[in-house]
C-alpha cells in the first residue's frame, strides 16, 4: 500500500505551476509551498507539472528545483519528481559511478521492481545515457560482481502467479548443493535467481526449507559481498519489504544517518508499498517509522520525508 496522499481535488496543472513559480522567486524560496504541491501528487501528475512548467515559463522545473533547493532536501524532492523509470535510470547510474558506487543499489532495482518496470528503466538510462545499463554495470563492476549483477539488470522475468512445482524442486536441491558447496557464483544459481518468476523463486525457496530444513538466507548470513549481493538478491526478489525495512534500519541506527539510502527508498517506495515498510519496521523496532526519521532529521528535509509518508510533523 502507497502512503502517498494526493487531495480528493487537486488543482489544476497551471495553478500548480503558478504556485511552484512563485516558490522560485521573492527574496527566498518559499520551500514549504514546494512540498504542499509535490509531495501530494502521484506520477502521472508529476509529469504533468514538468511538461506544463517547461510549455508555460520556457525553464525545466529539475533545473529549477536544483538551483533554489540546497542539500538532501534539494536531492530528495528532485530524485521524488522525476517519473519513476527516469529515476531508476538515473540512481542506476549514481551507482555505477567512481564514488558513488553500490552494487546493492543495481541489486535492488533489478530486484524489487515489476518485469515492465524494470525494462522501462533500462529504456530511460539507454535514452538519457546513450548507452545500456548493462553495459555500464558490466564495466564498473569487478570480480564475481558482473557475473550476477549483469544477468539480473539485463531480466525480464515472467510476472504472473504461475507455478511449477516439478521445477521447484529441482531447482531446490540445486540451490541445496551449490549452497551447501560455497558454490556461490556458480552458472546455476545465477542462472536460477537472474531468470525465474519471483513466484517460482519463491515456491523454489519454500520447498528448500520444507525438504533440507534449513534457510537459504541463513546459510548466506557470513559471507564476502558477493555473498551480501546474493541474500539482496533472494530479499528483493522474494521479501522486498524486509529487505526495505533492513535498509532503513540500517540508514536511521548507525552513527550519522545515511541520507541517500533514506532518500532513495522512501522516493522509490511511496507511491508502491511504503505503508507496508511502516508497518514492518515498527514490528521490528516498536517505533513507528516516522517518529524514527523524525528523531534523525532536520528542517525541510524531515519534512518532505514526512509528507511522502503520508504524515503531518508532530
Amino acid at each position: 500500500m502507497a502512503s502517498l496522499t494526493v487531495p480528493a481535488e487537486v488543482p489544476s496543472v497551471a495553478e500548480d505551476c503558478e504556485q511552484l513559480r512563485s516558490a522560485f522567486k521573492g527574496w527566498g524560496t518559499n520551500e514549504k509551498l514546494i512540498i504542499s504541491i509535490l509531495a501530494h501528487r502521484n506520477a502521472a501528475q508529476r509529469k504533468l507539472i514538468q511538461q506544463t512548467y517547461a510549455e508555460t515559463f520556457g525553464e525545466d522545473l529539475l533545473k529549477e528545483l536544483d538551483r533554489e533547493l540546497t542539500n538532501d532536501f534539494e536531492k530528495l524532492v528532485v530524485v521524488w519528481t522525476l517519473d519513476p523509470s527516469e529515476r531508476d535510470a538515473y540512481l542506476a547510474k549514481e551507482a555505477t559511478k567512481r564514488w558513488t558506487k553500490s552494487n546493492f543499489v543495481l541489486v535492488e532495482i533489478a530486484c524489487t521492481r515489476s518485469p515492465k518496470e524494470l525494462v522501462l528503466a533500462r529504456e530511460a538510462y539507454h535514452a538519457r545515457f546513450k548507452k545500456s545499463l548493462e553495459e555500464d554495470v558490466a564495466y564498473h563492476t569487478t570480480g564475481e560482481h558482473p557475473q550476477l549483477l549483469v544477468p539480473l539488470v539485463s531480466s525480464y522475468r515472467y510476472g504472473g502467479d504461475e507455478v511449477d512445482l516439478r521445477l521447484a524442486k529441482a531447482e531446490a536441491k540445486i540451490l541445496h548443493e551449490k549452497i551447501s558447496d560455497k558454490a556461490y557464483s556458480d552458472d546455476e544459481v545465477i542462472r536460477i535467481l537472474a531468470t525465474r518468476s519471483k513466484a517460482q523463486i519463491n515456491a523454489t525457496l519454500n520447498h528448500y526449507k520444507d525438504e533440507y530444513e534449513e534457510d537459504i538466507l541463513k546459510q548466506l548470513e557470513e559471507g564476502d559481498e558477493f555473498v551480501g549481493l546474493l541474500r539482496a538478491t533472494i530479499k528483493g526478489l522474494v521479501y522486498p519489504e524486509h529487505y526495505f525495512v533492513e535498509v532503513l534500519r540500517d540508514a536511521i541506527n548507525r552513527r550519522g544517518t545515511d541520507e541517500d539510502h533514506l532518500t532513495r527508498v522512501i522516493a522509490t517506495r511511496a507511491e508502491v508499498d511504503m505503508k507496508i515498510i511502516a508497518d514492518e519496521y515498527q514490528k521490528r523496532d516498536s517505533i513507528p517509522l516516522g517518529r524514527a526519521i523524525a528523531k534523525d532529521t532536520r528542517g525541510d528535509y524531515e519534512s518532505m520525508l514526512l509528507a511522502l509518508l503520508g504524515q503531518e510533523e508532530d
